[in-house]
């Protein structure tokens, strides 16, 4: 990779992921596990919404309807919450819109250009930038409180251990869009949501009351509608390249027969 498409294509990506990741730490501070899974149902709509904008992405009314579903339900989830902070939900939709340009960014800036990036070597190029634009915040917000303990010091199994969880995600991200497909990766997200609301409310001990787990079963419904019309898109689309690839095959034998025929012919003469 030159150094000019790092700059103009990775860097900007690397700042968003910063961004994401600053943003949706923080929310944790504020609000539970559960509620914080029940506002991440929202990236499909802020992908869409900003592919939209970018015109990477059609509009089509039944697709609008789906989003305002899913964020019907979401809405739903945040009146039922119990533990509702302005604050903690304002850092977590930023995130989610953080990390939906990010991912629309990807596709304008490098798989326009013929690259792709698997989770491995997108953290071998931007891990190194995202570090420096989270450096800012930490310098100014996280160091002066350091500071100000005066005998902190850092616990490296627990930071080693989350570096360690961090990076085995990642190479089971991997393997799992290597082994079927990124709609799958989707799917088994979803699931781990469902597992991460039933884990915070029985072993954290988070409330989590009707409401919320109603508004969150419309915003589920939403999210598995808008998966399996992916999966439809991808279905036909493969569909279509291999019927390409089945009429090129005919003509080039078509071509080879019309070729021997004319040596044929040639010999006779």
């Amino acid at each position: 990779m030159t150094p000019q498409l790092y700059t103009s294509s990775v860097i900007p990506i690397g700042a968003l992921y910063a961004m994401s990741l600053w943003f949706s730490n923080s929310a944790y501070i504020y609000l539970s596990v559960s509620f914080i899974q029940m506002l991440k149902a929202l990236m499909p709509v802020a992908v869409y919404s900003i592919g939209v904008l970018f015109k990477k992405e059609t509009f089509r009314s039944s697709s609008m309807l789906n989003m305002l579903s899913i964020s019907f339900g979401v809405a739903i989830a945040a009146y039922g919450e119990a533990r509702f902070d302005v604050r903690g939900v304002a850092l977590q939709l930023a995130a989610v819109a953080f990390e939906a340009t990010r991912l629309v960014l990807i596709q304008i800036l490098l798989t326009s250009k013929g690259i792709s990036l698997n989770p491995i070597t997108s953290l071998y190029y931007v891990a190194p930038c995202c570090l420096c634009f989270l450096v800012v915040p930490w310098a100014f917000v996280e160091l002066p409180r350091l500071r100000a303990v005066g005998t902190f010091q850092p616990d490296f199994f627990v930071f080693g251990t989350n570096s360690l969880c961090a990076f085995a995600l990642n190479l089971a991200v991997f393997l799992l869009v290597g082994k079927t497909s990124a709609l799958t990766m989707n799917v088994a997200g979803v699931v781990k949501d469902w597992l991460l609301i039933a884990f915070s409310w029985s072993v954290i001990r988070d409330t989590v009351t009707p409401v919320n787990l109603f508004g969150y079963g419309i915003a589920f419904l939403g999210v598995a509608y808008y998966n399996h019309v992916k999966l439809q898109a991808l279905k036909a689309k493969e569909a279509q390249k291999k019927a390409a690839q089945a009429d090129e095959e005919a003509g080039s034998l078509l071509q080879e027969r019309d070729g021997h025929g004319d040596r044929k012919s040639d010999n006779q003469a």
